[in-house]
């Protein structure tokens, strides 16, 4: 009868103490990033400047600035765009970095031995 050399548990040979450590470390810098991005402001403008939106990296909007050329009581819709994109991008913006920073640390779950 042969003997069973099955080793490792089936995660590239990775021990599970060592997996558990991996996770828990990552864990901790996706806690660590989640903070600091959402501390983050992120600002983007439309109309070639005249609306800017700002948002937090909570997504939430903290600040609008409109310069005064912008607002013409006769085209309102005009206006309301402006304020609709320039919050869009903002919110865009903050995804992204959100999206890029989660990449850097869930980029080495290769690591893990596609245990996700």
């Amino acid at each position: 009868m042969a003997k069973n050399s099955y080793r490792g548990g089936g995660y590239g040979g990775m021990n599970q103490a060592a997996m558990m450590k991996q996770a828990q470390k990552m864990q901790q810098d996706l806690i660590k990033m989640q903070a600091e991005l959402e501390e983050q402001t992120y600002t983007a403008a439309s109309g070639g400047g005249v609306v800017k939106a700002t948002v937090s990296g909570k997504r939430e909007l903290t600040e609008v600035i409109i310069d005064p050329e912008a607002v013409d009581p006769e085209d309102v819709e005009m206006l309301q765009d402006l304020i609709v994109a320039a919050v869009n991008e903002a919110l865009r913006k903050a995804e992204e970095a959100s999206n890029q920073s989660m990449s850097r640390i869930t980029g080495n779950l290769g690591g893990l031995g596609g245990m996700f």
